[in-house]
């Protein structure tokens, strides 16, 4: 583990959510395994590091943990402007509005947030790596949660936007539930 990754789950470590439960698992276990899915994909050092810190404010459906936006900048701070960007926009975004900019081809994007209602803007860079981060987490915990028709058309059109890895797991989970339904149905008979 390098230290910096050490550092930051330390942070999360001292902050309580260690012992917070999170789709069959703890919370911290869960950020990690979307960080290091994130790598796995090859994604931008700034991207895996939004993607351990992606829920800490809370989001639309998960809210067991939420550090208080007045503390925005210690967490800039050790994990850099952009990537605690990335996953203060992925906390308060309203998805409709994120799962809307799906449709366009350039930026800029324009995400509500649910907090104030005021507009977020992002470049395409940014846009793209919050997909990324945002398809990642739902990729880590779908096989356990199994709430698979939740979004789907979102998350595939995510899918289908990164294309390489990020299309390659959303297949690989899809077709989970694709293995889950067969075993069901095998049951049944």
């Amino acid at each position: 583990m390098s230290q910096h990754l050490k550092d930051m789950t330390d942070y999360l470590r001292r902050i309580g959510i260690e012992d917070v439960p999170h789709t069959q698992k703890t919370y911290l276990a869960h950020l990690i395994g979307v960080y290091r899915d994130l790598e796995s994909w090859h994604a931008p050092d700034d991207v895996c590091r939004a993607g351990l810190f992606h829920s800490i404010y809370g989001t639309e459906l998960f809210q067991g943990f939420k550090l208080p936006f007045e503390r925005r900048e210690e967490l800039r701070t050790l994990i850099g402007a952009r990537a605690e960007l990335l996953a203060y926009v992925n906390c308060v975004m309203d998805r409709a509005s994120f799962d809307a900019g799906l449709e366009q081809a350039e930026g800029p994007y324009r995400i509500r947030d649910r907090e104030t209602g005021e507009m977020i803007e992002l470049s395409r860079a940014d846009y793209d790596d919050l997909c990324r981060v945002h398809l990642c987490d739902w990729a880590e915990q779908m096989p356990r949660s199994q709430r698979w028709d939740y979004r789907d058309a979102a998350y595939r059109r995510m899918a289908e936007r990164l294309g390489g890895v990020a299309l390659a797991a959303y297949r690989q989970v899809r077709a989970l539930e694709a293995n889950q339904n067969a075993r069901l149905n095998e049951m049944v008979t």
